[in-house]
């Protein structure tokens, strides 16, 4: 992310991560985020001595003003430079890097990614069917369990210390103390499935033994795929409070680990409500409430992650976020700088989507990526897509996220190393 709101700053260049002394304060990065989004007029000041309030437009100019001819406080003006930009980063032309990168910038803007290499991991067999996929992995390459994934990035991308975590591979599988059990509904049965709980002191002890290893080895975790919070746009007000709730335990648990940003799904229905006839023009009030309710609760929890210095994420990940205008409506309405996308190249419901989506949230996307091969898409162009938010000067990681296709989860990461490698 633009931290200072500068294009071409070499410690943005090399991972857009500042040293701890580095980092500024909250309304700076608000104030730059409003700016490039909207190019509005600069905001009043509150009176009062309290907690900055994030209000549709900032004080003073940002730095990109004058140095960036999109930034524009005429909003006429703004419109119809962004229109000519949006050509340009469709075209996969013109990348906005301020420099040509070396091998060691490159490398600081990967992620290794544990979502492909789950299979890998050590988990509980009690009750559970051998999966002959995980047992060929662990044949192949052995098993490790999460305080084996920082030496085993370092091992397997040479390079590369990034790391994305996904949460349903947390903790010590032997020890149920540090997990709560949750009835999961699939299909026409229920299971019950065990979630690691940040907030059991077993937890804690165990959150402490992995922020050793990823000190000892040189690796950072960059960003958190968690699955854990759910039905945060629930209409049920006790289901929405209670994944807030889940949300903060994980961002304590994600400030411990040194964590940049945590995704956290919008819940909700899995496919969301479509607009119904009416006397006149289709309307669709029913997705109406579940948007107002995902607003506040993110409202809430970047809030939350604010304090912490950790950033809640919206990714394309079922329910409303498979739209990326409802990805926009509520980070235009939360307005908060620890509130923002944080896209997969993937999963979209059409293909259309599959590039022009990833340009509509590269302007909200400052912090991660999941860089993905699916073969679910006949064309999936990696370095087209890495292409697109780079012309949109994104300035954060690259997770190596593959889904499914002719290789396995190791094989498939290692081809999202080489294309993201290329295309950076």
């Amino acid at each position: 992310m633009f931290r200072d709101g500068r294009p071409g700053n070499a410690n943005l260049l090399i991972g857009a991560v500042l040293p701890a002394d580095r980092e500024i304060g909250v309304p700076e990065i608000g104030r730059w985020r409003h700016n490039r989004l909207t190019g509005l007029r600069s905001a009043q000041k509150t009176k009062s001595s309290a907690a900055p309030v994030y209000t549709d437009s900032y004080k003073s100019k940002s730095p990109m003003d004058e140095t960036n001819p999109t930034i524009n406080p005429d909003r006429r003006g703004f419109l119809k430079a962004a229109g000519t930009a949006a050509g340009v980063v469709l075209s996969g032309q013109n990348q906005g890097a301020a420099r040509p990168l070396t091998e060691k910038d490159k490398l600081a803007r990967i992620a290794s990614n544990t979502w492909p290499l789950r299979y890998l991991f050590k988990n509980r067999t009690t009750g559970r069917r051998a999966n002959p996929q995980a047992e060929a992995m662990k044949k192949k390459y052995g098993e490790i369990t999460m305080l084996d994934f920082p030496q085993f990035t370092k091992d397997t991308f040479p390079g590369v210390y990034h790391m994305d975590l996904w949460s349903g591979v947390f903790g010590d599988v032997s020890d149920d103390s540090m997990y709560t059990q949750v009835p999961m509904v699939v299909g026409q049965t229920t299971r019950t499935a065990y979630e690691f709980d940040p907030s059991t002191a077993s937890a804690k002890k165990w959150l402490d033994k992995l922020a050793g290893k990823i000190a000892s080895t040189g690796a950072k975790c960059h960003h958190i795929s968690n699955n854990a919070p759910r039905d945060i746009c629930e209409l049920d007000a006790e289901k929405r409070k209670a994944g807030i709730a889940v949300a903060k335990i994980w961002l304590d648990g994600a400030a411990l680990l040194g964590t940049k940003s945590m995704r956290v799904n919008t819940g909700g229905p899995r496919i969301v409500p479509n607009a119904v006839a009416t006397a006149d023009y289709p309307k669709n009030d029913e997705i109406v409430a579940y948007l107002r309710n995902a607003i506040e609760s993110y409202k809430e929890m970047a809030d939350y992650g604010g304090n912490l210095g950790v950033k809640v994420t919206i990714e394309n990940h079922w329910g409303l976020s498979a739209n990326p205008m409802n990805v926009r409506i509520i980070l235009d309405e939360v307005n908060h700088p620890y509130c923002e996308a944080s896209p997969d190249f993937c999963n979209w419901e059409q293909e259309y989507m599959l590039y022009h989506g990833l340009a509509a949230l590269a302007p909200y996307t400052h912090t991660n990526v999941h860089a993905k091969y699916w073969n679910r898409w006949k064309d999936n162009d990696v370095q087209r897509s890495v292409k697109i938010l780079t012309n949109a000067r994104y300035m954060g990681i690259f997770a190596l996220e593959y889904e499914d296709g002719p290789w396995d989860g190791v094989e498939g990461a290692r081809y999202l190393f080489k294309e993201v490698m290329a295309a950076l």
